[in-house]
């Protein structure tokens, strides 16, 4: 399968392309599975950049994330015998305010493939909820999403909780969105962020080793 192929296909919106491609991907195995799932995150990005341009709408990205959807239905399988030693375990979410979850879900997949368990704690997220969620499965990592900029200063108010409950020392916090800036990132007093599913995998996989 033509993983370049399949990038520009998710990029276009090309259903029928995807759905071919996919079909291709089951019968050539694991072996280009990690490709496949990079491949879309990269089709991906490419939908956002043309969303940013005015050349896609809100409506396209919601068709994006149902072909990403389909994808990682076939993709993850094909992973499930070639994941990597499970690491450890984190939360995941979009935080209050914000309900838009395409890219958490890219995250959630990746991560799993990683070697990761990532708790979805959901869309629309409250500071206390979450806190309640940490407290209670114990996770060392914690990745907030947010594609609006209100969700910013309620990542903020969710650190301050962290705080308040005497957790904050124990996470590490990594935020990531359309919103979020290095600037956003000091202002919310988080530990890192990230724009790209990939790097972002990277620095809680590296987190977690060093739990």
């Amino acid at each position: 399968m033509n993983t370049e192929e399949l990038k520009m296909a998710i990029g276009d919106l090309d259903e029928d392309k995807v759905q071919a491609l996919l079909e291709e991907l089951s019968e050539s195995g694991a072996q280009t599975a990690a490709a496949a799932l990079s491949a879309c995150q990269e089709g991906m990005e490419i939908v956002g950049a043309k969303y940013e341009s005015g050349e896609y709408f809100v409506a396209d990205l919601i068709f994006a994330g149902d072909l990403m959807s389909d994808a990682a239905a076939v993709i993850k399988p094909l992973l499930a015998g070639e994941a990597q030693e499970p690491i450890g375990k984190m939360a995941i979410c979009t935080v209050k305010g914000d309900i838009h979850d395409i890219g958490k879900n890219i995250v959630k997949a990746l991560l799993e493939a990683s070697g990761i368990e990532a708790i979805d704690l959901g869309v629309d997220v409250s500071p206390d909820s979450i806190v309640e969620s940490v407290k209670k499965s114990g996770v060392k990592v914690l990745a907030l999403s947010g594609v609006l900029t209100l969700a910013i200063d309620t990542m903020k108010q969710t650190i301050s909780a962290l705080d308040a409950a005497g957790l904050r020392s124990e996470v590490k916090v990594i935020i990531g969105g359309a919103a979020v800036t290095a600037e956003y990132c000091a202002y919310v007093g988080a530990d890192a962020w990230s724009l790209s599913a990939a790097e972002g995998i990277n620095i809680c996989r590296n987190w977690l080793k060093g739990v």
